[in-house]
């Protein structure tokens, strides 16, 4: 009988503990800017004085089908976002979510005030520590300031995760002409996870956002020596998550170190990596799919992004 008591009050313990899974995504949201003139960032592309004819109406449209975008996920525990203007535009995303999502941004020193934000669900993350790695591209003998990455330490139970956001120098210009700019981009991240991995090799490290690089590119792969890639062309049917001449491939980016599967405290759900492809997000032009963009050039299409969210599952 004294033996039943202990076995039952041990499955009484165990059973407290249940498994719990939520969604990581990453969404590059194609100029989320607000309808107000900022004097210190170049804006004048998104007011309603400009060709776009940027105004309240439109505004309030991209932070619904932001929304919509999120409402297609069941649980989020965190979502990095790029191309957002500055923290209230991400308010007001927040906003319409039924669960508060806790935000974290840094103005960045970027000409066309361009910034990457972190959204973290609170029922499950705790914040610890936050910041920014900025470096300085050489464009034509000068100096040019460009996006931040964001740096995010959080604590879930006894497990720290550390966040990276990013948005990586285009390749206006020329992919060759531009690609020191991203290597350069990929060295500051790749210095900061080494310092990481050296004070804890089994940390816990996921690295998001887009890179305006694939997967084969030097700079991705500089990031691929130290975090496994959880999203590739096979994640979703399309083979990518950004169309240029008609041709698919990845932009957008998530790794994870190999920390988040190893068993222990937060875990990434193996194989989980996914380009989510919605109906809404797609559309058909000149008899091919591509995602459903805002803008092409000043003619507003009313849509949604010219990028596809990619997300991966942790459990906890």
């Amino acid at each position: 009988m004294k033996f039943t008591c202990i076995l039952l009050a041990i499955f009484a313990f165990t059973s407290g503990f249940t498994q719990t899974k939520s969604n990581v995504l990453f969404y590059n949201v194609e100029n989320l800017f607000d309808t107000i003139d900022s004097p210190n960032v170049d804006d004048a592309e998104f007011l309603p004085s400009s060709k776009k004819s940027w105004n309240t109406a439109k505004y309030q449209e991209k932070i619904s089908h932001i929304n919509q975008v999120m409402d297609e996920f069941s649980s989020i525990a965190l979502m990095g976002m790029c191309e957002i203007e500055n923290k209230t535009v991400v308010e007001d995303v927040v906003k319409g979510q039924k669960k508060p999502f806790k935000i974290v941004h840094f103005d960045s020193q970027d000409a066309r005030g361009i910034d990457v934000a972190l959204l973290y669900n609170p029922s499950i993350f705790k914040l610890k520590k936050k910041g920014y790695l900025r470096f300085t591209l050489k464009v034509n003998e000068e100096s040019k300031a460009t996006r931040d990455i964001l740096y995010v330490q959080l604590k879930n139970g006894k497990s720290n995760v550390y966040v990276l956001v990013n948005h990586w120098p285009s390749r206006s210009g020329g992919e060759k002409e531009t690609e020191a700019n991203r290597i350069l981009a990929a060295q500051t991240a790749k210095n900061f996870i080494d310092e990481i991995l050296a004070k804890d090799a089994n940390a816990k490290i996921i690295f998001m956002g887009d890179l305006n690089d694939y997967p084969s590119n030097q700079s991705v792969q500089l990031i691929d020596e130290k975090l496994d890639p959880m999203i590739l062309k096979s994640s979703g049917s399309m083979g990518g998550s950004y169309s240029y001449k008609n041709e698919w491939d990845v932009l957008d980016h998530i790794l994870v170190s190999p920390g988040l599967k190893n068993n222990k405290g937060i875990q990434v759900v193996d194989g989980s990596g996914k380009i989510n492809e919605f109906p809404f997000l797609l559309t058909t032009y000149k008899d091919n799919i591509v995602p459903f963009r805002t803008f092409a050039r000043d003619d507003y299409l009313k849509g949604y992004s010219d990028h596809l969210p990619v997300s991966i599952e942790i459990t906890f």
